[in-house]
């Protein structure tokens, strides 16, 4: 009786495994930033000046589990590298280092070549102040919703396109300028994927 158990759980485990399909993906683009204002700080003379984060590039890689014909999950990661204007002309490079889940509702079933979606989901985005490393200890990390969208189209069985749109809000990240509220950052990027 245990041996017929084991059969149908295999062929039950090979069944959901065929039904859930797998992507990996790298894509590029920018990230802009609403609101810039990161809060006010003193220049050298002491005179108050707002410090605003400027706009920059973004790297992301995607893992997509589609595990229902309407509806997935994914992960990511994404470096982003962008500026902060100290004020009076003074600009310094920044990294920012995203992680992310989101839940997709596709528009499309699994298998059709066009698949435009709307995903929803979390993310922390760790902020590395101006002038530091991106070693470990140095970042302030701050976490938030994150949504949007994007489309995608199979160019073939094994590789695909991607565009994303996506919002992500996180609260303001340095103290040094006394920040409050939220910072809204817009991902608009471009890829390829690699269906599994």
């Amino acid at each position: 009786m245990r041996s017929w158990a084991g059969v149908a759980l295999l062929f039950a485990c090979a069944a959901l495994g065929r039904a859930q399909v797998a992507e990996f993906s790298l894509s590029g683009g920018v990230s802009r930033f609403g609101k810039p204002s990161l809060g006010t700080s003193v220049d050298q003379l002491g005179n108050p000046v707002t410090v605003t984060i400027d706009n920059g590039f973004r790297l992301a890689f995607r893992l997509t589990l589609n595990t229902w014909r309407f509806m997935g999950h994914e992960i990511g990661y994404a470096y982003n590298r962008s500026g902060v204007n100290l004020g009076a002309g003074q600009d310094v490079s920044m990294s920012i280092q995203q992680g992310f889940y989101d839940f997709l509702l596709y528009a499309t079933p699994e298998g059709t070549r066009i698949r435009p979606f709307a995903a929803g989901g979390i993310q922390f985005s760790s902020f590395f102040p101006p002038g530091t490393s991106i070693y470990y200890g140095n970042q302030v990390t701050k976490f938030g919703p994150n949504f949007g969208g994007g489309i995608k189209f199979r160019v073939n069985s094994m590789i695909g396109i991607r565009a994303d749109f996506r919002i992500y809000d996180t609260g303001k990240p340095f103290q040094f300028t006394n920040a409050s509220g939220r910072l809204n950052q817009t991902e608009i990027s471009v890829g390829a994927a690699f269906l599994l």
